[in-house]
């Protein structure tokens, strides 16, 4: 099989096109079309452990945008797929329906330690390969006229755990410990070993 010189990222995630971009990697974007029902694959089933919960969305992100990759009958290429979690101990908090929601997530994160969980799952061919990166944050105690604002800026709204560490909220977090890029969803040099393993060229 040839060398491949570009991938396919099947996200719809801003944050993680522009940690691709930062490897000088190229891609396309191979996005759900109206067919599926992409957020239907991140319902947690019971009480899930959050590793097991994460990697096992990401695998199922991984087959449906390899299904979407064989109908479009686009050219061949390795498909790129990630997704991310905040765990509470073994609370899973995903993506907030509500500004509601968002501000409860954010006070069960106050003052504490929580995990960032992100799988990165890879295929090419026949050859799959799949990684975990676990970071840890610390929330300094936020008020809740804190929180108040921090939710009214809309920041929180389709984030896991109601928060992005690149954005306002890091005015908030005491402490990181992990992978930055892992916390933001996708962390970078576990996704270069698995692209590297793939057979990926890197621009130089």
């Amino acid at each position: 099989m040839p060398r491949p010189d570009f991938i396919y990222l099947a996200s719809q995630s801003p944050r993680r096109a522009q940690l691709l971009e930062q490897l000088g990697v190229r891609f396309d974007k191979l996005l759900p079309d109206a067919t599926e029902n992409a957020e239907a694959l991140e319902a947690v089933h019971g009480r899930e452990a959050p590793a097991g919960y994460v990697q096992r969305v990401t695998g199922l992100k991984l087959d449906a945008a390899l299904a979407r990759l064989a109908r479009s009958g686009l050219a061949l290429a390795p498909v790129l797929c990630s997704d991310t979690t905040v765990a509470v101990g073994r609370d899973i908090l995903g993506k907030p329906e509500s500004a509601a929601q968002a501000a409860q997530m954010l006070a069960q994160l106050s003052g504490r330690t929580h995990r960032v969980l992100t799988a990165v799952a890879l295929a090419h061919g026949k050859r799959r390969w799949q990684v975990l990166s676990t970071s840890t944050v610390r929330f300094e105690a936020m008020s809740p006229a804190q929180i108040r604002a921090y939710v009214a800026t809309g920041e929180p709204m389709g984030k896991a755990g109601a928060y992005a560490v690149q954005g306002r909220a890091a005015m908030h977090i005491a402490h990181i410990s992990g992978s930055y890029s892992g916390i933001m969803g996708l962390p970078l040099r576990e996704t270069a070993q698995l692209l590297l393993q793939a057979g990926l060229q890197f621009k130089g």
